[in-house]
Order: structure tokens, then sequence, then C-alpha cells
């Protein structure tokens, strides 16, 4: 499996993230890459609309509760969080593996290191798959309109 071919696919989930965080989920790919752990983003920026479509799974709609946050509760909605994956390579074909394993929590040491939040450490819902970067804005600020500066340089 390729770097190139990690961060080909990771091109449009990052669409729509904030620059400093589309550069940190790089970053990311990247060093987990160098430790041979595949990680892919599965989501990035989500609207209102999608964010109330997944809080609806497994309360008014069929499937298992995946978030705790309806629309404009979450980091998603602002640009400020993504996605992903740990994955398996067979036979030269990425497989996405959702069983929690030593690369998951190596994943999040490294996000944690480039100073992403881990949804792995919270206490109430544990999202292992979920990085965010908030600029120290709280979800309520950015309800009501207040942003992140637009061109911050990430630290490498």
């Amino acid at each position: 499996m390729e770097l190139v071919e990690l961060l080909f696919r990771a091109e449009k989930k990052l669409s729509g993230l904030h620059p400093l965080v589309a550069d940190k989920a790089i970053a990311l790919i990247r060093k987990a890459y160098e430790e041979g752990i595949y990680i892919i983003i599965t989501q990035g920026f989500r609207t209102i609309e999608e964010q109330n479509r997944l809080y609806a799974l497994g309360r008014t709609k069929p499937g298992r509760i995946v978030t705790n946050a309806r629309g404009g509760y979450s980091y998603h909605n602002f640009g400020l969080a993504f996605d992903v994956c740990v994955c398996n390579v067979f036979k030269g074909t990425l497989i996405p593996s959702w069983s929690l394993d030593r690369r998951w929590f190596r994943v999040g040491q490294i996000g944690k290191s480039l100073g992403l939040e881990w949804g792995g450490d919270w206490k109430s819902f544990k999202d292992y798959p979920h990085f965010q970067y908030t600029f120290g804005l709280s979800l309520a600020q950015l309800r009501t309109g207040k942003r992140p500066p637009a061109a911050v340089m990430a630290k490498k």
C-alpha cells in the first residue's frame, strides 16, 4: 500500500475542513503510515442535515446509535473534526478494520502528538475514530457564528 493512495483517498473527505485541521489529518495519515499503520478518512465536514440523519440512527430510524450530537452540536458541522478507520491490506486492497487493537490506540497517540483531541479519551461516549481541533472554541460559540482564523500555520 502506497502513501500516495492513502492521501489521494483522503483528499475528497478533507474538503470542507478548516485548512489547519485538514493539514493535521494529512500529518496523521503520514505518521501512522511511517509506523506501518494504514488509516483512511471516513468523515470530515458534515452538514447540519447529515448530522441530524446520523443522530436519528438508533432513535427514530433503524440502526445503532453512532453519535450523541444533534446537528450544530458536533465539531464536524464546523469543519473542525474528522473520523478515521484503521485498515488491513489484503492483496493490495484496503479493508477497514473496526475491531479495536493496538493500532487504534497508537493512532490516537499520534493524533494527540499533533495537537488533536481524540474521541478515544472521552469518558462518557468513547469515539475512537474521532479527532478534532477546536481552536479553543466551544460549540456554543461556533453556533453563534464565531469562527477560528482562516489562515493559521500548522506546527510540523
